[in-house]
């Protein structure tokens, strides 16, 4: 069992990419990326690989003390560096300290600020009370109780929400100890230190920051209570509280996280959930249910149910009408066997698409773990076959995945965003499978995840009769 990530393998993804940046600039030599995506670009992939190769290595044997705490300050120094950068260069090329075409940062920091000086009562009646849709309305508030400390600053926040991202990094340690061993615990949380999609977000005034850290702490929580031989009244309401809290944040990631847990009540080993403790958790479970039906999130969950299969048609009529004339393919049966690996990386200059020209990095690491998330999947089906005691974190990802592919917004990387930990912890049992047998795959893989950024490339241009 490998506990570290190897050097050949991490030196072998950044030649990969590099090969394919370079392929598809010179292809595509009109519509290459500006100067600075290019090299953002190399930096999260050279940074990433290096670094995790490199710290997965020296940390595999340090005390657990120690590496939390080598954790933590790692990511909170990577994640500060990048909201202070960031901050100066959107101001540089925005004229403002948000980013690109920014719709829903600006709103959130707007309406943050409206409630400065506002009493906590009428700003929860605003947000809660008096309101037909709750999604968005937790990170308002949070915002809001934030802005009474830190006034009108923009950064602070963002500093502030760094830290919640670096805390992250120890919860997905403690949910993937438990679920695949502490050599791929350690992986995994390293993993999720140095990954760009993640540092990204900590220099943006969105939510997804805060929210992936309820998401990780609703699903360590209810890990621990599955597991744990003993329970209370406040081991039990802390995950209740975070799960209703994420649906303030987005219906269906609530949505997508109780039915992981309803799942993993249900097929998790006696061995792991006594009967008794699963009869009495699915008795309060079914309590609670019928206590939100008729409520604002259970009308919302549903009219969000309903609408998936037009929403995901007015997506793609939108974009061909913009001059995306391939758009029209992407429905979820085409999407959905995809899932795992995506989004692609944008590694061409197309629609003034810069934020993604930003992350094409980060996006390329997704694809390159796409190859071992599928080797740990395989493997807990058919050989180890202990898919069971991963079905919380395996039917979190399918079910939220599932939701996605079958929207509008399939490649979205923002909405594909909160799955990103959970298949980091996958892919890194994948990683600790590594065997002989297995690294043929991904021997494979590695042509095709060049092919797949090619393709992308292809196909963004040529869908809009660009060449």
């Amino acid at each position: 069992m490998l506990s570290f990530f190897p050097k050949q393998i991490a030196t072998k993804g950044i030649y990969l990419y590099l090969g394919a940046l370079t392929a598809i600039s010179l292809v595509f030599f009109r519509h290459a990326m500006a100067i600075d995506f290019l090299i953002m670009g190399v930096m999260w992939v050279v940074g990433f690989f290096l670094l995790s190769s490199y710290c997965s290595q020296k940390w595999q044997e340090i005390p657990q003390k120690k590496l939390l705490r080598n954790l933590f300050l790692t990511a909170l120094g990577l994640r500060w560096a990048w909201a202070i950068f960031s901050y100066f260069y959107y101001s540089a090329k925005t004229g403002m300290p948000f980013e690109f075409s920014a719709g829903d940062s600006i709103w959130y920091y707007e309406e943050s600020m409206g409630n400065v000086h506002a009493p906590i009562k009428a700003i929860w009646n605003y947000l809660f009370v008096s309101t037909d849709s709750i999604s968005d309305s937790g990170y308002i508030f949070y915002l809001s109780l934030l802005s009474k400390v830190t006034g009108y600053s923009i950064l602070l926040p963002r500093l502030v929400n760094s830290i919640f991202s670096a805390a992250t990094v120890l919860l997905v340690y403690l949910l993937a100890k438990r679920n695949i061993g502490e050599e791929g615990g350690r992986l995994a949380a390293v993993f999720t230190c140095f990954m760009p999609n993640l540092i990204f977000y900590c220099g943006m005034h969105l939510k997804e920051s805060f929210m992936l850290f309820l998401l990780i702490a609703f699903l360590e929580r209810s890990d621990y209570l599955l597991r744990s031989k003993k329970y209370n009244v406040f081991t039990i309401i802390i995950p209740v509280l975070l799960g209703v809290s994420l649906f303030s944040f987005r219906t269906v990631l609530g949505g997508a996280a109780v039915f992981s847990f309803v799942t993993a009540l249900v097929f998790t080993n006696t061995a792991v959930v006594g009967r008794w403790k699963r009869i009495m958790l699915i008795s309060w479970g079914v309590l609670a249910v019928v206590t939100l039906t008729g409520g604002v999130i259970t009308t919302e969950v549903q009219a969000t149910w309903e609408d998936r299969e037009s929403n995901q048609d007015a997506k793609r009529s939108i974009q061909t009408a913009r001059g995306n004339q391939w758009a029209k393919y992407a429905t979820g049966t085409v999407m959905a066997p995809m899932m795992f690996v995506m989004p692609f990386p944008t590694m061409v200059d197309v629609d003034e698409q810069y934020n993604q020209q930003m992350l094409s990095g980060g996006n390329y690491v997704r694809n390159f773990f796409g190859g071992f998330v599928l080797i740990a999947v395989f493997s807990a089906i058919f050989i180890t076959k202990n898919w069971r005691n991963l079905s919380l974190i395996g039917s979190f990802v399918i079910a939220y995945l599932g939701i996605i592919s079958s929207s509008g917004f399939a490649n979205s990387e923002r909405f594909l965003l909160p799955a990103l930990p959970c298949l980091l912890i996958i892919a890194a049992y994948g990683v600790t499978l590594l065997n002989a047998k297995n690294y043929k795959f991904i021997k494979i893989w590695y042509w095709v995840v060049p092919v797949m950024a090619f393709a992308w490339a292809f196909f963004k241009l040529g869908s809009r009769g660009l060449f």
